[in-house]
């Protein structure tokens, strides 16, 4: 018999991650990022930037956990960044010529994890990654060099949970 979210026995559990988004501006993106957001329990979700549509278009893909993810929106992503950087590890998921693979990477259990995530077409800007502490990447083995923000995201939720959890 298949579970539901009522009859699973999956423990609640809070994980000490917060999303950065850098200006992710399309609407079901953001939608699955609430959703991925509240699937792996994490601690905040900060959407950055100037046109972010947090609204009626985005609701249609959150499954109404707008309303239980704590989230906020600000204007620029470094007044975030400098604001976390004093109690997180700053990690920015893009692939650069320094960056490490997700995999091999070993997140820092002693402090809380701040991901940061590209926008849709760009990735993370030079001036975040330059904040950043790590920089990740996923292993890519087809033609494309990239992936959807959300599917990357959840890859790096997985793993940096599996690592929180061990």
């Amino acid at each position: 018999m298949q579970l539901t979210h009522y009859t699973s026995n999956f423990k609640k559990q809070k994980h000490p991650i917060t999303l950065i988004c850098d200006n992710i501006s399309n609407a079901p993106n953001i939608g699955s990022l609430f959703r991925i957001a509240d699937a792996f329990n994490i601690e905040e979700l900060i959407f950055c930037g100037d046109n972010i549509p947090i609204g009626r278009r985005m609701t249609k893909t959150t499954r109404s956990t707008e309303n239980y993810v704590s989230h906020r929106t600000e204007k620029t992503i470094d007044d975030v960044i400098l604001q976390l950087k004093e109690t997180h590890q700053i990690i920015a998921l893009e692939i650069t010529e320094n960056s490490t693979e997700l995999s091999t990477f070993k997140i820092n259990n002693n402090k809380p994890i701040a991901l940061i995530l590209g926008d849709e077409n760009f990735g993370v800007s030079e001036s975040a990654i330059g904040q950043s502490d790590a920089i990740v990447h996923i292993n890519m083995y087809g033609n494309n060099s990239s992936m959807n923000v959300v599917q990357a995201t959840s890859i790096a939720l997985y793993e940096f949970t599996k690592q929180l959890n061990s």
